[in-house]
Parts: C-alpha cells; sequence; structure tokens
C-alpha cells in the first residue's frame, strides 16, 4: 500500500526517517524527514534541544584585570535555564582550556539544537575576524595566541543546528593590519547564525563599576529582555536601542547586530527532544550534600554548590550539638593539591562572597571553603574538616578532625585526563558563569555620580616583519584540538598546559 500507519508512537520515536522502495530490479530511498512526536506540533517552531557555553575571562596574566565578568555571566547563566538552557560555564582559561571547552561544547550540538556561545573577556578585531584573548596570552595581541570566533561558528553551523547565537562582550578594536587572517571557509546559507556585538567594529565595551558592584553595560540590557517571547534578532534591537539611550555611553559603544536567521526563531520556542543530547549530557544533579559524625558525636552537613563549572563552594552547617558540648567551631582547610589556586580565589574574593550569598539566600551556614580553576585538578583532593569544641564537665577545649576525599571526576568534569565518549556526561544544569570584557582605565561618566566607566586600553598591537608570528596556524583546527585533548591528557598536574 501507499500508506503505512504506526500505532502508539512514542515521544522518543521522534527522529529522522527514510522510506525505501524495492523490487527485483532494484530499490529507491526517499530524502530523509524529521518526525517529531509530542504538543511541540502545535508551535510553529521548536529546539530538539538548548545548550550554552559561557566562558568569561577576568584575571590575566599579561593585561589588565577585569571587573565585570563574573557577575555578568552568572546572572546569564540563570536567565538561560529558565528558558530551558543547558548551561556550562567557564571562568579564566587559557587558550588550550578554551580550545578543550569549545571542543567538549561542539560534541552537545546537533540537529535542531539552539546554541549559544557567550564571550566576555578581552578581544579585538582584524579585518572583520573577531579574536578572544585567553588569560596566558602574551603581548601584544596575536593572531596565533588567541581564539578565532568565526571558526568556533563555522563548527557550530557543521552540527546542523537550528540556530546559533553568537554573543560577544568583548571590545573590538582594531589590531594587527599586518598579520595574516584566520584561514576561515565562509558559512553555509543556512539561515540559522545571529551575531550579537556588544559594540560596533574599532570601538571599545565598557562597564559600569560602583563599589562592589559592577556590571557590563552591554548585560545590563540583555538580562532585560532576554526571557521575552520574540524572534531573537527582535531581542537584541531592544538591547541595542536601550544602549544608544545610556548617557554613559553615548558616542562610546552602540551594540551591532548581523544575522541570517530566516526564520523567526525565539529563546523561548519549546524543546521537543529526542532523547540523544540528554544522553549526551548525562542526568543533571541537584545539590550534593553528605553528613559527616565526629567522634565526639556532632554531626556536620557537608555540601558541595557548583557556582560556576569549573568553581565550586564546598559549605559546611553544624548541626544541633550533643548537652555535654559547647562553643563549637568548624574550620574547612583549603587542600594541599589547590593551594597554587589560591590567587584566583583571593583576587575575586568579593565577587564571589556576593554570588555565594545570592545562591544560599538567608540560610546561614558555618563555614565556606571555595575551589577555584577545577579544570586544572587531576588528583583527588583530601578535604578536612577541624571542629574546635569545649566540654561542660571538663571545661577544656578539644579539637578533633575528619578527612573528606574529594574525586577527581567530581571536579575536574570537562578536564578529565582520560577522555569520554560523552564528554559532558557529568555535567548537570549547572549554575553558570560570569564574564565581562572591559578595562582598567577609567573613562570620566557623561554624569556625576558614584559610578564609572572602564574600557579596553588601546594597546599596539603591531607583528614584527623580521618574526614569523604573522602566519597564523590553524589555531582552531580539529587536527590541533585533539593533539591539545592528547597533549593535555599526557600533562599530569602542575605541568604547563600547551
Amino acid at each position: 500500500k501507499k500508506k503505512l500507519l504506526i500505532n502508539s508512537a512514542k515521544l522518543s520515536d521522534s527522529g529522522t526517517y527514510l522510506c525505501c522502495a524495492a523490487n527485483g530490479q532494484g530499490e529507491h530511498w526517499t530524502d530523509a524527514v524529521e518526525i517529531h512526536i509530542g504538543t511541540c506540533l502545535a508551535d510553529p517552531f521548536f529546539a530538539t534541544d538548548k545548550v550554552a557555553l559561557l566562558v568569561g575571562n577576568n584575571h590575566y596574566w599579561n593585561h589588565p584585570h577585569l571587573m565585570a565578568p563574573i557577575t555578568d555571566v552568572f546572572e546569564l547563566s540563570l536567565l538561560l535555564k529558565r528558558l530551558g538552557f543547558r548551561v556550562v560555564s567557564l571562568l579564566d582559561l587559557n587558550k588550550a582550556e578554551m580550545l578543550i571547552a569549545v571542543n567538549q561544547f561542539l560534541q552537545l550540538l546537533g540537529k535542531g539544537v539552539y546554541a549559544i556561545f557567550y564571550y566576555a573577556g578581552h578581544g579585538y578585531e582584524h579585518s572583520g575576524r573577531n579574536y578572544m584573548v585567553p588569560i596566558d596570552a602574551p603581548q601584544p595581541y596575536a593572531p596565533e595566541n588567541c581564539i578565532s570566533v568565526q571558526r568556533i561558528l563555522q563548527k557550530m553551523q557543521q552540527r546542523q543546528t537550528a540556530l546559533n547565537l553568537i554573543l560577544l562582550d568583548t571590545c573590538r578594536k582594531w589590531y594587527n593590519p599586518q598579520c595574516a587572517l584566520s584561514q576561515v571557509q565562509p558559512l553555509e546559507p543556512w539561515g540559522n547564525t545571529v551575531y550579537g556585538y556588544a559594540t560596533s567594529e574599532d570601538a571599545e565595551a565598557y562597564e559600569v563599576q560602583d563599589g562592589e558592584f559592577s556590571s557590563g553595560i552591554f548585560m545590563k540590557y540583555l538580562k532585560k529582555h532576554i526571557l521575552q517571547e520574540k524572534k531573537v534578532t527582535h531581542v537584541l534591537e531592544d538591547v541595542l536601542e536601550d544602549i544608544g539611550r545610556d548617557p554613559l555611553v553615548t558616542g562610546k559603544q552602540v551594540m551591532e547586530i548581523k544575522h541570517t536567521l530566516k526564520e523567526a526563531r525565539a529563546l523561548t520556542d519549546p524543546i521537543c527532544t529526542t532523547g540523544l543530547t540528554v544522553e549526551l549530557w548525562g542526568h543533571s544533579h541537584e545539590l550534593l550534600k553528605e553528613t559527616l559524625t565526629f567522634p565526639c558525636g556532632i554531626q556536620v552537613e557537608l555540601r558541595f554548590q557548583v557556582v560556576f563549572s569549573n568553581v565550586m563552594h564546598v559549605s559546611a552547617k553544624l548541626q544541633a550539638p550533643p548537652p555535654h558540648i559547647t562553643d563549637v567551631r568548624l574550620l574547612l582547610c583549603k587542600p594541599a593539591e589547590v593551594q597554587e589556586l589560591a590567587m584566583l580565589s583571593d583576587c575575586q574574593s568579593d565577587r564571589m562572597v556576593s554570588l555565594l550569598v545570592s545562591l544560599y539566600e538567608q540560610e546561614e551556614l558555618d563555614c565556606v571553603l571555595r575551589l577555584c580553576g577545577l579544570q586544572k585538578i587531576q588528583t583527588d583532593v583530601l578535604l578536612q574538616l577541624d571542629l574546635h569544641y569545649t566540654q561542660l564537665g571538663t571545661k577544656q577545649r578539644a579539637c578533633e578532625s575528619l578527612q573528606k576525599i574529594l574525586q577527581k571526576s567530581l571536579l575536574a568534569k570537562l578536564f578529565r585526563q582520560k577522555s569520554s565518549a560523552n564528554p559532558f556526561c557529568m555535567v548537570g544544569q549547572e549554575a553558570a558563569a560570569t564574564m565581562c570584557p572591559k578595562d582598567a582605565p577609567a573613562v570620566n561618566a557623561a554624569h556625576e555620580g558614584p559610578s564609572s566607566l572602564r574600557a579596553e586600553p588601546r594597546h599596539s598591537g603591531q607583528c614584527s616583519s623580521q618574526s614569523n608570528i604573522c602566519s597564523e596556524p590553524e589555531e582552531n583546527d580539529e587536527s590541533d584540538l585533539s593533539s591539545l585533548c592528547s597533549a593535555l591528557q599526557r600533562a599530569g598536574p602542575g605541568q604547563d598546559c600547551p
């Protein structure tokens, strides 16, 4: 017959189907057709999944530190989670780590997926090509030390995504006019790509700083509109108009939008998944908790809260002590394995504390330990809890200790030495990261008040004619990604990344 009726179709039966007609003379296959089963059929557009990678570089080795990225990426991640996105957020990555993170992100993308890549940090533009600056990039900016945004977008499109949204919260000053361009092929005319630039060509992006508060101008208005039920390009147009009316950046910063989006796809579109991306991602996990008991009988609830995908808060809360014990004090000791990461933790202390308050709301905690740069940890970590208390009977002060092993699989989820077939299988829908792309020298504000603007300085990024560094390697080529992954897997703790 000409029709085949399939009864009792399930949501999991959604997928790609082909039909074959065959006889003794041969066979003929139809074109592939996407079949979606479920309530999504009532919606004109839907995603098979929604995935976002947020990268924010704040603490640079050779360039001015940034202020707003932590808060900006963190707030964006929370908003994207409300829209149904699976969010991976990473803080302060060197070049090798950025390449691996992007490569892992690409593995989650597939046909029909809505993909968002957000970067906040130092950056520059060269002949229409945008480059992100890793935290270990030397001065001056040079393509071989940076990451090509266009190369990432090209690989995103190759995954047959339904929507690719690139948000660049970075400066776009022109540098290195004599350097060779990245060898990037033009995008396919699939009509699925949107660029949202925080600023226009050859211009800087700004952040507002007011005491402990700091926020990028771009993120200030993006978070105001991103939850709207309208075409994503129309959302960005609303952001553009708001930035244009901000007196702080009048004549200094104006957003730019470029797109080839042929359909009215919105970030609020429903998800009608086939289950494939869920399998690759793994099941989301709630905040991990564990109760430990000291020899004296005091119990402590230990919690592990992922703030960013590579930043974790370990907190401890004392339970009611036995009646014979008083004046109890609990300490979490920083593991020796992460002492070298203390500088990262200290430099962002105030902003991390404010994020911690927002995570735990009004709950009182006895102590909190912050573990940053988890991607660098390649061994199990020994966590020690010290308990000090007074015995009521003897009035003597006593001390007891407990140790807890934090497995590296819990910590360096995205950067484990052993490669996994499902690269993000240990990453749940985690609280996301925060980053911003602006810089240090203050600019006079357009109005008087406690706020001030900070813009990225004009670095002189000229290439030397006597050097070969202007010949840019294929820094985002898949072969290079594979070799980088292999090199990182061979590197032990404490070794420099390639």
